[in-house]
């Protein structure tokens, strides 16, 4: 998947808080079973309210998935979205120097 450089910009807007950091941080951190919001909460040390705006921007970004089940909300970072964003700025590495000439 390519991303335009919007959804780049959005991605990167994303993490670009230390708060939303220090989130996916965590989430990526638990791997792929993923955290509820009160297992965030207790990991950030965050208010529920910020910790729950923080998550609406990630989620809206693509960066995270959230899943309801019942009355819990279980949080996951893409992984796969991550790598692509991850990538984006280094795809574009050494674009402009032709072969044999460097500078």
């Amino acid at each position: 998947m390519e991303l335009s450089i919007e959804e780049a910009a959005q991605g990167f807007a994303a993490i670009g808080s230390e708060a939303r950091l220090q989130i996916l941080l965590i989430l990526v951190r638990a791997g792929v079973k993923g955290l509820t919001v009160g297992e965030i909460q207790e990991r950030s040390g965050m208010a529920a309210s910020t910790l729950a705006h923080h998550l609406r921007f990630l989620t809206s970004a693509g960066l995270v998935d959230q899943k309801k089940y019942g009355r819990t909300v279980c949080n996951r970072a893409v992984y796969g979205r991550l790598e692509i964003l991850a990538g984006y700025i280094l795809k574009e590495c050494c674009a402009d120097i032709t072969e044999g000439k460097e500078g």
